[in-house]
């Protein structure tokens, strides 16, 4: 018997699966804001990212289906030489952080723009985002002004949270769902993926058969 091709395959649908990279100097915090973001909760037992770190979560926007793919990447160059190219494939946008408290971490924001830029993603949606305001002392923290200054320079929006803090659990989602609606409003084009699919790869689909699909630590919790 012929199968029809305008016939829907059970156990698939399409979604729009959004790429969304987190840069930032170690320590920064970039895996716990992910993790707070996915699963809705502190990382109590946070290691240094060795290479790439990934979790995705599946948001609802106007009744669509929309799964962000959060790809965290080591802050150390020694770690990220041998995989920045597949790194920023296909990127959508962009999450930069950087900790309050360290001022250092700031003054890295130059230098990972220009890596933003040298991979053509200065036209991609980015967002500046100040982690573990749980941490210090209000005038040990670098002064919203500062870092306000440096976001409207590069035309993005300013966020500062802590994910280590509950109360703060709504400021790290309006982080990445900032990102999902500019995203979605550019309709960008959808791929296949299996419902329920557990895998992190794209579904390549086959009428023929049935497709399956250790780190440095300071006083502070949230590193």
């Amino acid at each position: 018997m012929s199968v029809n091709a305008s016939q829907d395959i059970p156990g698939l649908k399409q979604k729009k699966v959004f790429k969304i990279i987190v840069l930032g100097d170690s320590g920064v915090g970039k895996t716990c804001l992910t993790y707070r973001f996915c699963e809705g909760q502190f990382l109590n037992k946070s290691e240094a990212t060795i290479g790439v770190d990934f979790r995705e979560r599946i948001i609802k926007i106007r009744n669509e289906d929309i799964k962000l793919q959060l790809w965290d990447t080591a802050g150390q160059e020694r770690f990220r030489k041998s995989m920045v190219q597949h790194y920023y494939r296909n990127v959508h946008a962009v999450v930069i952080v950087y900790d309050v408290t360290k001022p250092e971490t700031f003054h890295s924001i130059s230098a990972w723009m220009q890596e933003i830029e040298s991979h053509g993603l200065m036209n991609a949606p980015r967002v500046l985002v100040g982690n573990k305001c749980d941490c210090g002392t209000p005038e040990s923290r670098l002064a919203t002004t500062y870092a306000q200054r440096l976001a409207d320079k590069y035309g993005m929006p300013l966020f500062e949270t802590s994910a280590l803090l509950d109360s703060e659990c709504d400021n790290v989602e309006s982080i990445f769902l900032t990102l999902a609606h500019k995203l979605y409003s550019k309709q960008p084009l959808r791929v296949i993926s299996v419902a329920g699919e557990v895998s992190k790869g794209v579904v390549t689909l086959s009428r023929q058969r049935k497709v399956g699909c250790s780190s440095d630590q300071n006083s502070c919790l949230c590193n």
